[in-house]
């Protein structure tokens, strides 16, 4: 099974650019391709982080949730007081 795949994209010329400079004179990945991913990679992860913090504004104005979460915080105290020291020991 290939570990890469060929893909065909129309880039703007001032986006090819960018990615042969960020590879080339800045050497910021070993190659253009490597480029390209780490840029994926990272507007991937933004996007994600955006969505988890989204996802927890949501949760914290949500009666539910904060009901669970307190149970649950009721239920465990005793045993994060046991295992869980406020200071390093």
């Amino acid at each position: 099974m290939a570990t890469r795949v060929k893909r065909t994209y129309n880039l703007a010329p001032r986006t090819v650019h960018a990615v042969r400079e960020l590879s080339d004179r800045y050497a910021v990945a070993p190659s253009q391709d490597a480029v390209v991913e780490l840029a994926v990679d990272e507007l991937r992860r933004q996007v994600q982080e955006r969505e988890e913090s989204e996802a927890w504004e949501r949760a914290a104005v949500d009666p539910a949730f904060r009901d669970e979460s307190q149970a649950l915080e009721d239920t465990f105290r005793a045993a994060d007081l046991e295992t869980w020291p406020a200071e390093p020991v």
